[in-house]
């Protein structure tokens, strides 16, 4: 279904190429993940099957691209579409409609098949992916995990039998990364070909039938999930851990610390015209790190942006340190990180980014003092050879470690990660975890909104959990 034959790609205007030699054959009824360090070129792959390399991307390509047998080279990318469908890392990149059932039905619209026809398909597919809820909503409105959900029901819509998904647990909650690994079992049955390319691994243990790990271009080990055993091998390559225990449970109550660092007073919140997703609740949270937890739409992202200053509460209080706040308070004191980077990333280089942050936050500190600081920071998240690249060239774990950088420039007395570890290897991954224990150390109080269970185990002490039922907060253990 999938084939690759000493394929060897170049982008446009680069010297070294992106991959080489890959030769990879993927068969119906077979699931394959890939896996490896960021910028391995683990995202040239995907483009390779779906046609964006060399069709949109331009560059040169040398060796053959087959889907379904047919070779990919002198295709449209349209055409490719219809035989292979692609999850990105970013779903919203490939939405074309405004809201959820709009956006399932318009693939399906464009290939004439009737409206009933079309509406049942629909209903079947949300049921399945359990978006029955969201289908009138606008997509710019769900959450990162409900855009994931709905671009994955767009592509089987579409009846493809060739499937590529680009990080797909990255803003998953844990339930639903098992109704995920349950759904792509069932296509497996039903012979699809199926390629994972993720940095967690552990969720596909009883599912994949094959792994790649890429390294620098190239394919260096294929096989069974055996070969990801040996803890010094994957240690070498940068890989997550392949045995994931489920922590949260045993995480303290944010109440349980009198090391308060914000106090919440009767909260509560609505976006103009909708119900009211906080409703006069009241919580603390301490110094240290605290995992705010809750399932895909519970309201995560917009207490961060609450309590960041992005929005203002309707009725209620925050006070930093027993001191209440307003909303410029909140801007200048906290830092938030948000789950999609390409909103953070607004400069012309990597240095110029975090230059930037240390000059607002940092006005009376000399220049070169500013630059030997951004010199630091680039060089501690493991970006100082990228100083000079464009931010919106970067691979996604990239730009990740790049917005959290940033963030971190800013000194600040809050900071606030949103799925920071989406799209991370094992090996920043844990640069980020010892960063934050770091400023947890130092005295920050750092809030993680994070589906990751490894990151919990490695950072998390307290939890603050949001239930989907009520969009109530409780300082309940989870």
């Amino acid at each position: 279904m999938i084939e690759l034959i000493n394929v060897t790609y170049t982008y446009p205007y680069q010297e070294k190429s992106a991959v080489e030699n890959i030769n990879l054959k993927i068969n119906a009824g077979e699931i394959v993940v890939c896996t490896g360090l960021s910028g391995c070129g683990k995202t040239t792959l995907i483009r390779l099957i779906n046609g964006l390399c060399p069709h949109y991307y331009k560059g040169n390509l040398q060796g053959q691209v087959k889907i379904c047998n047919e070779d990919t080279k002198d295709k449209t990318i349209s055409s490719i579409s219809r035989l292979a469908g692609s999850l990105f890392q970013d779903p919203e990149q490939q939405f074309f409609a405004l809201n959820v059932d709009d956006e399932l039905a318009f693939a399906l619209e464009c290939k004439g098949e009737s409206p009933e026809q079309i509406k049942s398909d629909i209903n079947k597919t949300a049921a399945d992916f359990k978006i029955t809820n969201i289908l009138s909503s606008s997509v710019t409105s769900l959450s990162e995990g409900q855009k994931q959900k709905v671009g994955l029901a767009g592509i089987i819509l579409q009846k493809v039998k060739v499937v590529i998904l680009d990080e797909p647990t990255a803003n998953l909650d844990v339930e639903s990364t098992n109704e995920l690994a349950e759904k792509l079992n069932e296509l497996k049955k039903k012979g699809y070909a199926v390629l994972i390319v993720d940095h967690r691994l552990y969720w596909t243990k009883d599912i994949a039938d094959r792994y790649l790990v890429m390294s620098k271009g190239k394919i260096i080990k294929e096989g069974s999930f055996d070969i990801l055993l040996d803890s010094n091998f994957r240690k070498e390559y940068g890989l997550r851990d392949i045995e994931i225990n489920d922590n949260r449970g045993r995480l303290l109550d944010c109440s349980d610390s009198e090391n308060v660092c914000l106090n919440i007073e009767n909260m509560s919140f609505n976006y103009k015209g909708k119900h009211k997703i906080f409703n006069n609740v009241s919580f603390t949270i301490p110094y240290g790190v605290t995992a705010i937890l809750g399932h895909n739409g519970a309201g995560k992202t917009t207490l961060a942006r609450l309590i960041t200053g992005l929005n203002k509460i309707t009725s209620g209080k925050i006070l930093l340190n027993n001191k209440v706040t307003d909303k410029k308070i909140l801007q200048s004191n906290a830092s938030l990180v948000l789950q999609n980077a390409d909103f953070q990333l607004y400069m012309r280089s990597c240095f110029e980014e975090v230059y930037t942050s240390i000059d607002i936050a940092h006005k009376k500190m000399k220049s070169d003092e500013k630059v030997k600081m951004t010199e630091d920071i680039l060089k501690q998240f493991g970006l100082i050879h990228l100083k000079d690249r464009h931010p919106q060239s970067l691979s996604g774990g990239e730009k990740q470690r790049l917005v959290i950088a940033c963030a971190v420039a800013k000194k600040p007395d809050v900071i606030i990660l949103d799925e920071p570890t989406s799209g991370l290897d094992g090996r920043n991954m844990q640069k980020v975890a010892d960063i934050l224990n770091d400023m947890a150390e130092k005295g920050a109080a750092v809030i993680v909104i994070t589906h990751d269970l490894e990151l919990i185990n490695k950072v998390c002490r307290f939890a603050l959990k949001l239930p989907v039922e009520n969009k109530n907060i409780t300082q309940k253990a989870v």
